[in-house]
């Protein structure tokens, strides 16, 4: 059975718990990391949100992506491929971590800048932080056990959002 979607309020310890995991990837990582971003709800301050940190990790090539993959299998990092998500590779994190996803790609990404520029016109718009986190546990609710249906409900406000990001307004 897949587990119920469960938001909490925004954690003020959420930015320094992806500090850890950021030092940790990026030591194993060194050179082939562009940067490491974080993305996604908790990395919006005053966002409800599942409590899973998210992990964008930029490097310079695709062709590093081997050698990327390889590095972090030392950390127990389990490479999942693209998960229908062209140029972003997915992994499995270790065991005994603190719960978090972490998605490789290049700095050409489409999806690694539709997070940034999400979360950045989030973290300068408060007031839309409150109209999102109010959407995400209406259907939360609405949808406990179907994240699929949960994502796509989140659609048209995203795809509102970036376009507002895009226009600067």
């Amino acid at each position: 059975m897949i587990s119920p979607i469960i938001l909490v309020d925004y954690d003020p310890n959420w930015p320094t718990l992806f500090n850890e995991l950021r030092d940790r990837v990026a030591a194993v990582l060194g050179d082939l990391v562009v940067v490491i971003e974080h993305v996604g709800s908790t990395s919006i301050p005053g966002c409800r949100a599942k409590p899973i940190i998210d992990m964008d990790v930029v490097i310079a090539s695709r062709a590093d992506l081997l050698q990327a993959v390889a590095l972090l299998a030392t950390l127990g990092y389990v490479h999942q491929g693209d998960l229908g998500i062209k140029g972003r590779e997915a992994f499995v994190t270790p065991a005994n971590t603190l719960p978090h996803h972490l998605y490789v790609c290049d700095s050409q990404n489409e999806q690694y800048h539709r997070h940034i520029l999400f979360r950045n016109y989030l973290r300068a718009h408060p007031e839309e932080v409150q109209a999102y986190s109010a959407l995400k546990q209406s259907l939360a609710q609405q949808f406990r056990h179907d994240r699929d249906a949960y994502n796509r409900s989140k659609d048209q406000f995203v795809t509102r959002i970036l376009q507002r990001a895009a226009q600067g307004t």
